[in-house]
Parts: C-alpha cells; sequence; structure tokens
C-alpha cells in the first residue's frame, strides 16, 4: 500500500469534495480519483458512496479513517523524532562512561559543552569499560569515555586524559601519613583488586608488573565504591583513582614511587557507523576540549 495513497484518502476523507481535495493536494482531479480507485481496489470494498457529483464516507471509510489518523499521527511524530535528533542544535546524545568519572570529570565536560549547545540532551549509561563496548557495538551507545583497552578493529579509541591513581588505605594504617609509598613497602598486606576483564584490574596487574611486585589478592569485586568500603574497614589496601568513592574521613590516599601508576581515558565510537549531528558535535567538542587543556 502506498504511503501517498494514505494521504490523499485522508485529505478526501476530511474535505469530502473530489475536486477541493485535488487543489487542496495540488495534482489533477483525474489523479486524485485514480489513486483512490486504486486504494479502494487494494483494500477490498469502497471507502465513498458516490451520489452525482456528491462524494460521502461510508461505513468502511469511516473505519478506516480512524486507522489512518492514527498511522499518520505515528508517522508525523516519528518524522519529528528523527528531525530532533539529527538536528545539530537540538538532538540527542547516548553517552556512556566509568562510574568513576561521574563524580567531576564528566560533569565539567557537560557543563562546559551545555554552554555553547544548551538545547543538546544526553541519555546517560554508566558502566564498566567491557559492557559499555558491547552496548557501543549494539547501538545502544553514540560514544564511550572509557579507559584503555584492547585493540578492537571495528572501534576507534582516542586517548582523552590520564588520572593518577594511589595506593589507598585505612586511616589509621601504618603507612596512612605518609604521602608517597613503593609498592614493595606494602606488598605483603591484603590487595583489594577489581575482577579480571575490568580495565582497572588490567592496569593494576600492570603496574604490580612494572613494579617486579605480586599483589597478595584476597578479595575482588565489581564496584569502585565496594573496594573503596572494604578498605575503610580496614581489610587491605588498593589501588584507585581519586573520586567520590574514596572519604578522606576513612581512607587515605598515598602517591606511588617508582612505577608510572596512572591509567588513560579515552573516548570510543564505532568504526564508520553513522553519528547524528549531535553526536558529532559532541565527539569534536570533547576532543577540542582536551586538545587546548
Amino acid at each position: 500500500m502506498e504511503w501517498q495513497r494514505l494521504e490523499y484518502f485522508h485529505t478526501l476523507a476530511k474535505i469530502q469534495h473530489m475536486t477541493h481535495a485535488a487543489e487542496t493536494l495540488s495534482i489533477s482531479q483525474p489523479a486524485l480519483s485514480r489513486s483512490i480507485a486504486g486504494l479502494e481496489e487494494e483494500i477490498g470494498v469502497p471507502l465513498f458512496d458516490r451520489q452525482g457529483r456528491s462524494i460521502v464516507l461510508n461505513r468502511y471509510g469511516h473505519m478506516f479513517l480512524l486507522r489512518v489518523e492514527r498511522i499518520l499521527k505515528e508517522m508525523n511524530e516519528g518524522l519529528e523524532e528523527i528531525k530532533q535528533l539529527i538536528d545539530p542544535g537540538e538532538g540527542e546524545v547516548s553517552l556512556g562512561f566509568l562510574h568513576t568519572l561521574g563524580t567531576s570529570s564528566l560533569p565539567n565536560i557537560i557543563r562546559a559543552f551545555h554552554e555553547q549547545f544548551p538545547k543538546i540532551t544526553f541519555q546517560f549509561t554508566q558502566n564498566h569499560t567491557h559492557t559499555q563496548l558491547k552496548q557501543l557495538l549494539t547501538g545502544d551507545l553514540d560514544l564511550c569515555l572509557l579507559a584503555s583497552m584492547v585493540e578492537e578493529s571495528s572501534i576507534e579509541w582516542t586517548e582523552l586524559w590520564r588520572d593518577e591513581l594511589y595506593v589507598i588505605v585505612q586511616t589509621n594504617h601504618p603507612l596512612a601519613n605518609r604521602e608517597s609509598i613503593t609498592l614493595k613497602e606494602i606488598a605483603d598486606e591484603s590487595f583489594i583488586s577489581m575482577k579480571k576483564g575490568y580495565a582497572l584490574r588490567k592496569t593494576t596487574d600492570e603496574i604490580f608488573q612494572e613494579a617486579g611486585v605480586t599483589p597478595n589478592i584476597s578479595f575482588e569485586g565489581d564496584e569502585v565504591a565496594t573496594i573503596a568500603g572494604f578498605v575503610a574497614a580496614g581489610l587491605g589496601f588498593s589501588i584507585l583513582p581519586d573520586g567520590g568513592e574514596i572519604n578522606s574521613n576513612k581512607i587515605a590516599k598515598l602517591r606511588v614511587k617508582g612505577v608510572t601508576c596512572e591509567r588513560i581515558i579515552g573516548m570510543a565510537v564505532v568504526k564508520n557507523r553513522y553519528l547524528s549531528p549531535a553526536a558529532k558535535q559532541f565527539q569534536h567538542f570533547v576532543l577540542n576540549y582536551f586538545l587546548h587543556q
């Protein structure tokens, strides 16, 4: 069934005058007549009763008009939604990011972006790197802010900034008053780690390897907040980025000497996938934002 025929039928059903409807549609009257006749033939019943020059919706026409109005309404709303999405000044961006970026880094970026593009909205998803990558590949996310990752042929990842990582200990720990330590000084104590597969776990494994230390892993968790809570309870130490999870009343953070102790945060997109103008606007803004930091 042709979309144009539905529009023609809707106009004629409202006006119920062939000549006036044709003028409204800016087509000839014979063209409108042929279109309506073709629609009725396709459906299998007449939609109008014709009495001389008069044309009136019949019972079938009234039933069909209700459905057509719904279809046209849905279509127009859909087109309007798409129009808003592709409008670079009013679209929507679906953005994924790490939990630990939600307390400072991301709010600062969004605030600066909204100063220039106040009408662009966001759908935020907080998750771990490997989960974000899955959502990115399925199209649920436009872009992700996540830690350095294993090379994915279909994903383009661009470094944005580097976060220093700290050894964190309970505030009454013997080393809590130090400004910095080496990992060998604390190597024999229980280490509270992220589970394997998480980007932060990969990073801390590399840090220990560089330091020549094998950590004594006693607990493995899924959330940075949980790990910080275990440290605050005196169950061991960990290596984390600075953030809202680190309660300075319960946890002390110490710089690490002798090795590079940092994580790299970047932006990921799927190569050659369509990005709405709003998403592209945000992508370019973020790249320029960190280029001029």
